[in-house]
């Protein structure tokens, strides 16, 4: 068995995971934790790879300015929930995101800028909002955004730059990483 094989085993395994993991409950002390909760459930970091690597496929401006996106609309996203934590349907939101912005990457879908900004928006919305509860009740509220803005960051680089490196000679990569994803939203779809 190839590397391209043991590595989408690899993602496959890891999307096994019983429910979207956005929810409050967690020991929320700042700045690690912040940095570890986009790690710690397979629906965030579904998505936010997948944000990078759709970033890729339509190019251009939209490289820089999806994952931007993402990250500025989560951070509103993240400041409404601390005000109104009360928003229905933010589980299936999430779910919605990692399923479409998978469906995108498998499909290599390129869009206009403005359909692509307000998707990614969306989508950030509802991570920021799961993001946002995670806060309530933390005398961290500043580094705990940090470290969640940051590892964000992280995960959409890391699929851009998976992205780069599979355009030249491994195009089928990038689609496959999508069937992935896709796969994964539909099973976090059914589970939320």
């Amino acid at each position: 068995m190839g590397p391209g094989a043991k590595f989408l085993i690899f993602l496959i395994l890891l999307g096994v995971n019983g429910t979207a993991s956005a929810h409050p409950g967690h020991e929320v002390s700042g700045l690690m934790t912040g940095l570890i909760h986009p790690f710690s459930g397979m629906d965030h970091l579904l998505a936010m790879m997948a944000v990078g690597l759709w970033a890729v496929q339509n190019g251009n401006r939209q490289l820089w300015l999806l994952p931007g996106t993402f990250m500025v609309v989560m951070a509103l996203g993240a400041m409404v929930a601390m005000a109104y934590p009360l928003l229905p349907l933010m589980e299936s939101g999430i779910a919605a995101s990692v399923l479409l912005l998978g469906m995108f990457t498998m499909l290599s879908l390129q869009v206009a800028a403005k359909f692509s900004v307000a998707v990614t928006g969306l989508f950030g919305f509802f991570h920021g909002y799961a993001h946002g509860l995670e806060i309530l009740g933390d005398i961290n509220t500043g580094t705990y955004a940090l470290g969640f803005l940051t590892a964000t960051a992280a995960l959409h680089f890391s699929g851009i730059l998976i992205g780069i490196a599979a355009r030249p000679r491994f195009l089928l990569l990038t689609r496959m990483l999508g069937a992935v994803i896709t796969a994964s939203g539909i099973w976090l779809l059914s589970s939320a």
